[in-house]
């Protein structure tokens, strides 16, 4: 039961991040985004995800992972745009 309500939020904070990766990507604009906070954003997720990994635990590193990966294409842009 603990890894099926983990899996379900898991699901639903990595695909919020979707939508907003693909606007930057598309548009190719970052101003109204903080890069301090995607900066820590970013790291906490990097440590959530090993984390995960140090626990064996899929859904805690799974979506971590996954959302490592759309934070820091986000991130990366910012830094790459301004």
């Amino acid at each position: 039961m603990e890894d099926l309500i983990g899996a379900a939020a898991a699901i639903l904070t990595t695909v919020s991040f979707v939508p907003q990766a693909l606007k930057v990507l598309r548009e190719r604009q970052t101003a109204g985004i903080s890069l301090a906070m995607y900066a820590l954003f970013t790291a906490g997720v990097a440590l959530w995800f090993f984390y995960g990994l140090l626990l064996g635990r899929v859904p805690i590193y799974a979506a971590n992972g996954i959302t490592l990966a759309l934070a820091s294409v986000i991130l990366f842009m910012k830094v790459r745009l301004g």
